[in-house]
């Protein structure tokens, strides 16, 4: 069957391509409103989703949250690192602790209306402090077993040891304290 053979709007899988190939210009502008129409309802409905409840939409949301902190964690760390790498994370550690657990409380969790800034600062920052003390130990290992590692690679140690305590911080978080 020839292209100029098929009857006007016969039904066909990938309409939106299928049109624009046989009707022409025309099939390819509403093709493309129904192809945008359709993305733009599909965004909608996604965002929507991660903006819910669901724990994952949530662990999503905690980690983008956590990938901010880290980012603002490794720029303090290098920052302070002068100092030697124990005050470079200590420095790093609170300050990206304050504001992801600000940012948890309010995003992640949704909870500004449950749970004070003070409460979330005070447990959140009683996590941190555990891995604060998980992530000084991984360094004094590190320091220990190849002291001349260097800043980046010290970083990124930290950052590894720091994704696997955020997923324990993650779960706390979720369940205890939000």
């Amino acid at each position: 069957m020839a292209v100029l053979d098929i009857p006007q709007r016969a039904t066909m899988p990938g309409t939106a391509l299928v049109d624009a190939y046989a009707y022409g210009t025309e099939a390819m502008v509403s093709g493309t409103e129904a192809v945008r129409t359709a993305g733009a309802r599909w965004t909608g409905q996604l965002g929507a989703w991660l903006r819910s409840e669901h724990a994952f939409a949530q662990l999503i949301r905690f980690a983008l949250v956590g990938g901010l902190s880290n980012i603002g964690y490794l720029l303090l760390f290098l920052a302070f690192y002068g100092g030697g790498p124990q005050l470079a994370n200590l420095a790093g550690s609170i300050v990206s602790t304050a504001v992801a657990n600000e940012l948890h409380r309010r995003l992640t969790f949704h909870a500004a209306g449950r749970v004070r800034w003070f409460t979330a600062q005070l447990e959140g920052g009683g996590l941190a402090l555990a891995g604060l003390a998980i992530t000084a130990a991984g360094l004094a290992i590190l320091e220990t077993t190849a002291p001349g590692l260097g800043d980046i690679a010290e970083a990124a140690a930290v950052l590894a040891i720091t994704a696997a305590v955020g997923t324990v911080r993650f779960l706390t978080l979720r369940l205890w304290v939000f």
